[in-house]
């Protein structure tokens, strides 16, 4: 759990994380490591809501089923401390009520949720439910890229024969299916990587294939459209006089305005730079740094990396308040920007583009002000004046996002929120239900193929998605099994 930032410092091109960077100047990062964003993530467990469930059209009784089947293997109770009892105990303090305890199901109000990381803060991931498939009939290539996926369009429908990929040694192979009728090909290289994919196989608006020189297979303008990233704005707080244990996420403010509030803590209590430098790609962009995010080059990054050795030791012992915008509806999308599978797509999130994203976020900045100065915060923020005054005087180039300091003023409070704008990795979009695939996630116009993860949802799950995400896997997995047996077919 202590290495979570380094691991999305790592720009390596064998770290597990892969960043990028939006159009919209925001850093950002993707899992390419087996497990995916499980093996990456903070680690916070939470299910979506029964009206989401509902809305999307799922099974309650196989939901019901399919979210224990997770939690059995790898999820945990969290080992919860004075920081996040002092989150919790303010956010009842200031109306986010009531308090439903230690629990897995999304509910309004203030609740403890599960983690994937254990006691001893060893991470557990989508991987390890690898562990309870049949050894016999699984094969897992962990280094091999898929490519493209090849059709058949001898016939009046398209169908997915095979996948083309590249080994370790940038081999070249190809995975034919067998000639079984129900045999299929399920994408599930998440939000980015499944219309990533789906675009180089011939699947997307054709005028954007063509220019690829990528042969049209079906044209289908929705394909990486509608994309969102639910935007992430952060308070830090400086803590004196106490050391606190780090705390990822674990507690959750659900409130009825339209945010999400969470809390952590502990990085860093010392100015060792291991523990103080987050790295680029962490949240620490927005956090300790008011470059705006047009502003966020490589070269302004790098220079306040630099310029970051000025902060006081304070900046570096505290914690921070995370306020999330639920359902977003700015939109944006992804385009290629080459037909190299490994680079990066060109991606567009628009963050706050609509003016209601923008006004939840004033919302939540405001909740977050009055849990900072509630009774029960108190002991945590009882520090020296003139450690503050030091900490609100500082140079743009090192600055840190303390309390904005009129948050009477909306239009100062806007322009806070689109400064200090981060992602907290809950983006979403793609390959929508119902635009690039149909509700049993078959994609539309081809046989044989499937997309089966976070590309297909409308609106991010939950608090954080990766609960949802790991359970569609099982559901659909269950589900598929089902058709087949009924059908008479061999599993």
């Amino acid at each position: 759990m202590q290495n979570f930032h380094l691991t999305l410092a790592d720009i390596s091109p064998t770290s597990a994380s892969q960043m990028f960077i939006s159009t919209d100047g925001v850093f950002n990062s993707r899992a390419r490591v087996l497990g995916g964003g499980s093996s990456i993530n903070a680690g916070f467990y939470t299910r979506a809501s029964a009206s989401y469930i509902k809305k999307v059209g799922w099974n309650d009784e196989l939901v019901n089923e399919s979210y224990p089947w997770i939690e059995k293997q790898i999820v945990h109770k969290p080992d919860f401390g004075p920081w996040q009892r002092a989150i919790r105990d303010s956010l009842l303090e200031i109306g986010v009520s009531p308090f439903n305890g230690f629990t897995y199901d999304h509910l309004y109000g203030t609740k403890v949720g599960g983690t994937i990381f254990d006691r001893s803060g060893r991470r557990h991931t989508a991987a390890e439910l690898l562990a309870t498939a049949n050894p016999q009939k699984l094969h897992v290539l962990v280094h091999a890229t898929v490519q493209k996926i090849e059709f058949d369009t001898s016939g009046k429908i398209p169908r997915a024969v095979g996948v083309m990929f590249k080994d370790e040694n940038g081999n070249t192979h190809k995975a034919t299916l067998s000639k079984i009728p129900e045999s299929e090909i399920i994408v599930s290289s998440g939000a980015i990587g499944s219309p990533q994919l789906l675009l180089l196989s011939g699947i997307g608006p054709k005028k954007d294939l063509q220019k690829m020189n990528i042969s049209v297979v079906v044209d289908n303008k929705y394909v990486g459209k509608g994309m969102s990233d639910n935007p992430l704005n952060t308070i830090f707080v400086p803590i004196s006089n106490r050391t606190v244990k780090q705390s990822l996420i674990q507690t959750v403010g659900i409130t009825k305005q339209g945010v999400y509030i969470e809390a952590s803590c502990g990085y860093g209590q010392s100015t060792d730079s291991i523990h103080c430098d987050h790295g680029i790609a962490s949240a620490e962009i927005g956090q300790l740094s008011t470059i705006p995010p047009k502003q966020r080059t490589l070269e302004a990054i790098h220079e306040y990396r630099r310029t970051k050795r000025n902060l006081p030791h304070e900046a570096f012992k505290g914690g921070f308040i995370l306020e999330k915008i639920a359902k977003p509806l700015s939109k944006g999308e992804i385009t290629l920007a080459n037909t190299n599978i490994d680079d990066n797509p060109s991606i567009t999130f628009n963050y706050f583009s609509h003016p209601a994203d923008v006004a939840k976020c004033v919302k939540g900045i405001r909740m977050v002000e009055k849990l900072v100065r509630s009774k029960h915060f108190a002991e945590y923020t009882q520090y020296d004046q003139g450690m503050v005054e030091k900490l609100l005087n500082m140079s743009v180039k090192a600055n840190v996002n303390l309390i904005p300091r009129h948050t009477n003023d909306t239009e100062s409070l806007e322009q806070f929120c689109k400064d200090t704008v981060i992602t907290i990795w809950h983006y979403h979009g793609g390959c929508h239900v119902g635009k690039v695939v149909s509700r049993d996630y078959r994609v539309i116009g081809v046989e044989g193929l499937r997309v089966v993860d976070g590309s297909t949802f409308n609106v991010s799950p939950g608090t954080n998605p990766q609960a949802t995400v790991m359970m569609l896997g099982r559901y659909m997995g269950v589900k598929i099994l089902r058709e087949r047996l009924g059908k008479g077919a061999g599993v």
